[in-house]
């Protein structure tokens, strides 16, 4: 059983993310394989301007046909190549009822008092959705015409909207199950469609699963059941049914992890982390579960993973080694505070000046300033 340290496995994540910019067209980046998170309007596009070696603008991905954005895992905004989309699907139709459960979150309780199993009410809604979203229409709208004709038991009354909703994670997780995406660009948030409208299925695709934790242990790898379940939104014993086959078994910090087996040779010997990045809020490589391997010092973790309002990270010599935040004065000039863990080399500061420039292009800004704190 090979036995590595933490310098390994996040070199070999630097590399299994792209952020060497080894690959020249988006679709061959191998965190679409997971999905790019899109959380924030152009999170999607900085992500992609820290991998890809050619410019990247907000509207790279948002004017692609080739790829499609919907709520997929845990309910999140993800950017998936278009000709996946059916796969992606099939991966998120729930094992069991307590899969299904699981799924739920933070809406957990809710759900169970709506009276209905977990099951029965994600299909209810996607049902719903699928009758209500038949051409383009804000997320408003939609939920007011979904939460019309599901059960009581599904919606909420909204004090700052006054008006009852359909619960919030059963609307996201129902979404692509009822045929729904999300309309890329779009503020707010608009519902569309798919195109070809697949045929709704309810049956679970173990397969389909299984290779949603073997992209997880790819990229996010060498790792546990535990951490891969995070990532789907369920509980281990759930993933340990989706278990993939010819996993190689790994020694790291004192405990047995997994990843596929022919990435051991490239986890044993990676590339030199020599790289400085700019990553955005919920980056896939600040996606990994086990945050304390990315960010050992506990202080330091609650500045870059906040509970609300996240800032970006500083990727630099093979470290997560601080974080970063933009103001934009109008649409001429973005204004950068990047705060350094430690102090860094002087080559490091000027390429992380570098990263900025690309950031503000990839925003649309013509003009930036860089302020070190």
């Amino acid at each position: 059983m090979p036995d590595v340290d933490r310098e390994q496995v996040l070199a070999y994540r630097i590399a299994a993310h792209g952020l060497h910019r080894d690959v020249a067209e988006p679709l061959g980046l191998t965190v679409f394989d997971l999905g790019l998170q899109s959380t924030q309007r152009e999170t999607a596009a900085i992500s992609l301007a820290a991998r890809l070696p050619g410019p990247v603008t907000e509207e790279s991905l948002v004017d692609d046909p080739r790829f499609v954005l919907a709520w997929t895992h845990r309910g999140a905004p993800h950017f998936h190549r278009a000709d996946e989309i059916s796969r992606v699907t099939a991966a998120l139709v729930p094992l069991d009822e307590d899969d299904a459960m699981a799924r739920m979150g933070w809406q957990r309780k809710q759900v169970e008092a709506a009276g209905m199993s977990a099951l029965d009410g994600l299909f209810t809604a996607a049902r719903a959705m699928r009758k209500v979203v038949t051409r383009v229409m804000t997320k408003g709208a939609a939920s007011e015409a979904v939460t019309k004709i599901i059960p009581d038991g599904l919606s909420y009354w909204c004090r700052g909207c006054q008006a009852t909703h359909i619960l919030e994670q059963v609307m996201r997780l129902a979404a692509i199950h009822g045929g729904v995406r999300l309309e890329a660009g779009a503020q707010p948030a608009t519902l569309a469609p798919l195109e070809g409208r697949p045929r709704m299925r309810t049956t679970p695709d173990v397969g389909a699963a299984t290779a949603v934790v073997r992209d997880y242990l790819h990229l996010h790898g060498p790792a546990t059941p535990k951490e891969a379940a995070d990532f789907v939104g369920t509980k281990a014993a759930v993933v340990k049914r989706m278990w993939p086959e010819e996993l190689a078994e790994v020694r790291f910090d004192g405990r047995t992890v997994w990843l596929p087996s022919a990435d051991v040779g490239a986890l044993e010997n990676p590339p030199e982390p020599d790289v400085v990045r700019l990553l955005p809020p919920w980056d896939p490589f600040l996606q990994s579960r086990d945050r304390a391997v990315l960010v050992p010092d506990r202080a330091r973790q609650k500045e870059v993973w906040k509970i609300l309002g996240n800032p970006g990270a500083l990727l630099a010599g093979g470290e997560v080694a601080g974080v970063w935040r933009t103001k934009g004065s109008g649409r001429k000039r973005l204004d950068f505070t990047i705060t350094a863990f430690d102090p860094l080399p002087p080559a490091w500061r000027k390429a992380a000046e570098e990263e900025a420039e690309r950031v503000a292009r990839a925003r649309g800004f013509a003009d930036l300033k860089v302020s070190w704190s």
